[in-house]
């Protein structure tokens, strides 16, 4: 079954009967239920505020695997409205199973850029995260790297991962498969494993911790767990990895940085489809934007809307064009090619 948790999180309300998978009032006209994938802690401030705006409570459950298995078991009866979604694999996944319906929102398309919206607009993308190269700034000097350059053998032993299995890595090795070929991806996978330090294993976090303590000199990551890490008052030691690594974005010089996005489906059953619409126009507007901008520190969508202080500090973020339902047309060749090199095995494998 789905892990899900059920939050008590200051004016985000989750109940028993979402949590159970059982369905809601259909008529809640006040309310919205929302499955998600996202950490509660990241999107409660663009929740709160968007009951500000509309007085319409938000009903929230945490399903952190299997978020779109377990919308269409529920079919009819579910009571979910609309789905977050960390991933563009996940979001034209859960399309397929045929579990959303478009959205029909003159403002959504003007505010999202056609790229990254499903063509028919059962997905909408809302935040934009750049997989990058934690460098540890004592022994790595060069400020400037790409894809290719991981799998060159001057980094053997250098390069911490996590599992090559888990959607981000798919999602960069898919879009290396759209620019490059299979064959091409497949060599360039082979020697990535070949230049890692250890078995890969853990979180983007735990990678920078490796880079730390010197484990090795590389990483691949995202953006956000470096923002993550710098104002980590809970756990200051996190504050210390983030200090020893610099971002580097790779192809900046040619097409660009492997990037991917989270984003919002309204749900093909949802009982509350007006209330669903309004949140999906919300976090796609200035407001709900520049909170994914601030309070998550991703890059906003929404052209104009500026990136918080800290995610400018890294430098200017040129993204890959590449299309995204390329991206995911191509993530199940990826997973084959990670499972055929035996990326996950580790370097000895």
């Amino acid at each position: 079954m789905a892990r899900t948790s059920r939050r008590s999180l200051s004016g985000v309300a989750t109940f028993a009967a979402l949590a159970s998978g059982m369905a809601a009032p259909a008529n809640a006209q006040d309310a919205v239920n929302i499955y998600s994938s996202r950490e509660p802690a990241l999107i409660e401030p663009l929740l709160k505020a968007f009951t500000e705006k509309t007085s319409i409570k938000v009903n929230m459950v945490f399903v952190k695997d299997g978020l779109a298995e377990r919308v269409a078991a529920e079919g009819v009866n579910s009571p979910v409205d609309v789905m977050l979604d960390v991933d563009i694999g996940r979001l034209a996944a859960a399309k397929d199973k045929g579990i959303s319906q478009p959205v029909a929102s003159a403002g959504v398309v003007a505010d999202v850029p056609a790229q990254y919206r499903d063509p028919q607009g059962h997905w909408i993308g809302l935040s934009q995260r750049a997989r990058v190269v934690y460098a540890s700034k004592e022994r790595v000097k060069q400020d400037a790297i790409s894809y290719e350059e991981l799998a060159d053998p001057k980094w053997k032993g250098k390069i911490c991962s996590r599992s090559g299995q888990h959607t981000y890595n798919i999602g960069l090795l898919a879009s290396i498969i759209a620019h490059v070929g299979e064959a091409k991806a497949e060599e360039w996978a082979r020697g990535v494993k070949a230049n890692l330090a250890k078995k890969p294993a853990g979180g983007d976090r735990d990678q920078a911790k490796a880079i730390f303590a010197g484990e090795c000199d590389l990483a691949i990551a995202n953006t956000y767990y470096m923002a993550a890490m710098q104002t980590n008052e809970k756990n200051p030691e996190q504050k210390q990895w983030a200090g020893a690594i610099k971002i580097l974005f790779p192809n900046a010089a040619d097409r660009g940085t492997h990037v991917n996005i989270s984003g919002a489906l309204l749900a093909k059953h949802a009982p509350n489809k007006a209330n669903g619409v309004k949140l999906i126009e919300f976090l796609s507007s200035d407001a709900g934007q520049s909170l994914y901008a601030e309070r998550v520190s991703e890059y906003p969508l929404k052209p104009g809307v500026a990136v918080s202080r800290i995610v400018d500090s890294w430098g200017k973020l040129k993204a890959d064009a590449l299309d995204f339902d390329k991206i995911g047309a191509l993530r199940k060749k990826a997973s084959e090619i990670m499972d055929k090199v035996g990326f996950d095995g580790g370097p000895g494998a």
